[in-house]
């Protein structure tokens, strides 16, 4: 009994370890450039965000709102101050501001210049297909607040608090190695047990089960087996995805194992649009009847996106 505790310990540790070194290099290079462009491009990024305003660009402005969404580091409880104080001004009823607060703010729930930097460990199909779909769902959600709320608010912000800002020493070499503390803090725990969890993955589910439950190229249910797949990682991603440091060698994991590109997609999608921290913010900000709206537009748009890519970009034979 105690050799086979052993034997299994053994096998584990050597999971970790070949994925840790394989995947510790990207996070840390996340985390890095996550806290430069939070110490010294933050403030340009909102700059940038607030200059759109004047320019009237109409439904165009979707899109730069879009990408800037996902070049802030900021998350979902230091996004939505922004927002609130534009609102402040005077913005909230002005359609050309609700769809691109709309777009920032979606675009923002499901990427960050770290997570970005850090996906790039599951390979550049998957590190283009997240940045293409995290864009293109800013994009999307501004279009739908444009023309489904012209004549009302979409957005309530007189019920948030904005949360403490800690990046305020002086020194901005401190600043920055302060802040990459603290998100080596906030997600290292999380960022070990995904590698932990992969490891038990590897080990006791064998490859071509995983393929079957995710659709992969080893499934044989075609794409009836491939919907199903996409349908089930959309699901997981809700209670798994605490933080995106930690999803990011399961997916590796399960890539690997034959996870379908499209399943992986509607996990990446899924996952962050309805994290828990993430909904909590956004139940202030919306009210029950748009959040029960956004909760459905994200559902939707991570299966929709699932099925295209396993459909249309990258099929299985």
């Amino acid at each position: 009994m105690l050799e086979t505790i052993i034997r299994e310990l053994i096998y584990i540790w050597y999971y970790f370890s070949v994925q840790l070194q394989q995947i510790v290099g990207y996070w840390l290079i996340g985390m890095a450039v996550g806290s430069l462009v939070a110490v010294f491009g933050k403030e340009k990024i909102h700059q940038c965000f607030a200059a759109l305003r004047g320019k009237r660009l109409g439904i165009i402005g979707i899109i730069p709102a879009s990408l800037l969404g996902i070049a802030s580091p900021l998350c979902m409880y230091g996004t939505i101050p922004i927002a609130a104080s534009f609102a402040n001004e005077g913005m909230e009823e002005d359609v050309d501001f609700q769809s691109a607060i709309a777009a920032f703010m979606m675009s923002s729930i499901l990427l960050n210049p770290q997570l970005l930097l850090y996906s790039a460990a599951l390979g550049p199909a998957a590190l283009i297909i997240r940045f293409s779909l995290c864009l293109l769902c800013g994009i999307t959600a501004g279009i739908v607040i444009r023309f489904c709320f012209r004549q009302k608010s979409f957005f309530n912000f007189s019920g948030f608090t904005a949360p403490q800002n800690h990046d305020t020493d002086s020194n901005l070499l401190l600043r920055f190695i302060k802040n990459f503390g603290r998100n080596v803090r906030a997600t290292g725990l999380y960022f070990l047990a995904g590698i932990i969890l992969s490891a038990l993955f590897q080990r006791y589910v064998p490859p071509a089960a995983f393929a079957k439950l995710f659709g992969g190229a080893a499934s044989h249910g075609g794409s009836a087996s491939q919907g199903f797949g996409v349908l089930m990682a959309a699901t997981i991603g809700v209670p798994l995805y605490v933080c995106g440091g930690g999803t990011i060698p399961l997916l590796q994991s399960w890539i690997h194992r034959g996870m379908s590109m499209g399943a992986a997609a509607a996990f990446m999608l899924a996952g962050p649009a309805m994290k828990i921290t993430n909904l909590g913010a956004l139940k202030i900000v919306l009210g029950l009847k748009h959040f029960v709206l956004y909760i459905l537009f994200a559902i939707v748009f991570s299966v929709l996106s699932g099925l295209a890519i396993n459909l249309f970009l990258i099929p299985h034979p």
